[in-house]
């Protein structure tokens, strides 16, 4: 066993564990935060994905031993404490989760994805979200959530008024 700090959602834990132990597991069982799922165990299905310093990973393939301490880590718990995060508030609309199992795997890889690419086409969501599986086929819904919340993103920022530009002094 070994002490670390964790920086969870802009949230500071001290935790004590096996250093193999997989991230999954100490975000789940030893910090308390459930809505990371256990899919595959492999790495394969995404149910795990949280970000790491902003990137998408598959956290029960990261033994906790490998993350840093400066190192930023989110959840589904993270985006929003209301739940209204504006991909959340996309699923919801179209009504994506049938099961729900891997649902925050999936939001957080389509979080990932937008905040690279906020224009995706089809294929973009299809080559970014290929390594989330949904048991329950809602792929066409992820994709119409994904192209939705990507437009009232940028009805968002365009809503967003632009700093004023610094008014200088006159000269006289």
């Amino acid at each position: 066993m070994k002490p670390y700090t964790l920086m969870i959602n802009g949230k500071a834990y001290s935790v004590t564990a096996d250093p193999t132990m997989p991230l999954l597991w100490v975000i789940r069982d030893v910090v308390g935060l459930k809505g990371t799922k256990f899919g595959c165990g492999m790495g394969l299905c995404g149910a795990c994905t949280v970000h790491l310093d902003g990137q998408p990973i598959r956290s029960c393939q990261i033994p906790i031993d490998l993350i840093k301490r400066n190192q930023t880590i989110m959840t589904i718990e993270g985006l929003s404490k209301a739940g209204d995060h504006i991909v959340q508030k996309a699923w919801v609309e179209h009504q994506v989760p049938q099961c729900g199992y891997c649902q925050s795997g999936q939001i957080m890889s389509a979080v990932a994805l937008l905040k690279a690419n906020p224009s995706p086409t089809d294929a973009d969501i299809d080559a970014a979200m290929g390594g989330n599986i949904c048991r329950c086929g809602t792929y066409v819904r992820i994709r119409q959530a994904i192209h939705s919340a990507a437009s009232a993103m940028r009805q968002a920022k365009k809503a967003t008024p632009s700093s004023p530009a610094k008014k200088q002094p006159s000269v006289r």
